[in-house]
C-alpha cells in the first residue's frame, strides 16, 4: 500500500517506516526536521518530506494518493515554546491531517496518542476506560487530538487510536537513556519510595501493534492501550537496567517534595529566557505518577502479544547505547 507516516523521522516513526518498507509498502514521511536515521530511511526507499503538519497545503500534498496515514507527529517535550505551540501541532495539526485524509479518500488513519491522557492511575491496573485526567499541556492536547479524530469517526471516517505506554528501545534518544546513564555511575538517586509503577513498551512491540491495526477492519473506531506484558516499580526497573548492563547499582532514597518544588520553580524561572531547565515537572512525574495498565482489549480484539520481554529489550537497548558511544 501507499502509506504516509507523520513524524516519520523520529524515534518511533523511523522504526515504523523501516518495518513498513521491509513489508513492501511505499512510504512517505512528513516531519518538521530530519532525524538521526533520515539517511537510513532514504537508503531503504522512503520518501522524506520536511515540513510541519501545521501547513495545510503541505499536509494535503503529502496525503494525496495515500491509502493509509499513521499520524505520529506531535509537539513533545518542547520546553521553550508556548502552550499555543502544543495546540497548533497536536490539535490543529491533527485536524489538518484528518481533513486532508477525508478529502483525499484515505482508507484509514491510525492516530498515535499517549497513555498520558489517563494521567495518574489510582486504580491499578488501568485500561482504556480509566478516567481521562491529563496532567500537563502535552497530554491535554494529545487528548484533544483524540477528540478531533473521534469527530471524523462519528461521521463515518475510518480511524483507530493507539495509546502507547513508555516507549523505549534502540534509537531512543532520551527517555530511558537517562536511566541507563545514572545506573552506569553505580549510584541511582531515587526520590520517594521507588514503588511507583511504570509501564514500558519496547519499540518493536509497539510497531507490531501499529501493523495489526493496519489490517482492514482491525480496530476501526476504537482506542487501544499498547504496552508490554508487565509493569514494574521504578525501583525494579532500575535494577533490571543494571542487570542488562552487567553492573551493580546502589539506590539511594531521597525525599520527593523538594524535587517537585524545584521542578516547578526551574521551569517557571527558565521559560521567560528561552532556557531549557535542567529539571521540570514532567521529569519529576516519573518518580510519583503511577502508570500501570492491562492490555486485554488489544490482545482480544487485535491479537496483540508483546514479543520482546523487558530483559531482552533492555539488553538490546544497552547494546545500542554502547554501539553509539553513549555509554
Amino acid at each position: 500500500m501507499k502509506v504516509l507516516v507523520t513524524g516519520g523521522t523520529g524515534f518511533t516513526g523511523s522504526a515504523l517506516v523501516l518495518r513498513l518498507l521491509e513489508l513492501g509498502h511505499t512510504v512517505t514521511s512528513l516531519d518538521h526536521k530530519p532525524g538521526a536515521r533520515s539517511s537510513v530511511l532514504e537508503k531503504a526507499g522512503a520518501r522524506l518530506v520536511t515540513g510541519t503538519i501545521a501547513d495545510k497545503t503541505l499536509v494535503s500534498d503529502c496525503v494525496r494518493g495515500q491509502e493509509v496515514v499513521f499520524h505520529l507527529a506531535a509537539a513533545f517535550r518542547e520546553l521553550n515554546v508556548t502552550n499555543d505551540h502544543y495546540r497548533l501541532i497536536n490539535v490543529d495539526g491533527t485536524c489538518n491531517v484528518m481533513e486532508a485524509a477525508e478529502k483525499g479518500g484515505v482508507r484509514k488513519v491510525i492516530y498515535c496518542s499517549t497513555q498520558g491522557v489517563h494521567g495518574h492511575i489510582s486504580r491499578v491496573p488501568g485500561d482504556e476506560d480509566s478516567p481521562i485526567a491529563p496532567a500537563d499541556y502535552y497530554q491535554q492536547t494529545k487528548y484533544e487530538g483524540e477528540l478531533v479524530v473521534r469527530e471524523f469517526m462519528a461521521r463515518g471516517f475510518c480511524a483507530s487510536i493507539i495509546r502507547p505506554t513508555a516507549i523505549y528501545g534502540p534509537g531512543d534518544p532520551e527517555r530511558f537513556y537517562m536511566i541507563f546513564k545514572r545506573v552506569k555511575k553505580g549510584c541511582f538517586p531515587m526520590f520517594g519510595s521507588g514503588r511507583t509503577f511504570y509501564h514500558p513498551v519496547y519499540i518493536d512491540n509497539l510497531v507490531d501493534a501499529f501493523l495489526l491495526v493496519l489490517q482492514p477492519g482491525a480496530g476501526d473506531g476504537e482506542a487501544y492501550i499498547i504496552a508490554d506484558e508487565k509493569y514494574y516499580s521504578i525501583r525494579e526497573l532500575v535494577q533490571r537496567v543494571a542487570t542488562a548492563m552487567g553492573v551493580r547499582v546502589r539506590i539511594i532514597h531521597l525525599p520527593l517534595l523538594p524535587l517537585i518544588a524545584a521542578g516547578h520553580l526551574l521551569e517557571k524561572s527558565c521559560k521567560p529566557f528561552g532556557i531549557t531547565p535542567p529539571l521540570f515537572p514532567r521529569r519529576v512525574d516519573w518518580f510519583r505518577q503511577v502508570r500501570a495498565f492491562r492490555i486485554d482489549k488489544a490482545r482480544t480484539a487485535l491479537g496483540y502479544s508483546p514479543r520482546i520481554d523487558i530483559d531482552e529489550g533492555l539488553k538490546r537497548t544497552a547494546a545500542w547505547y554502547r554501539a553509539e558511544g553513549l555509554l
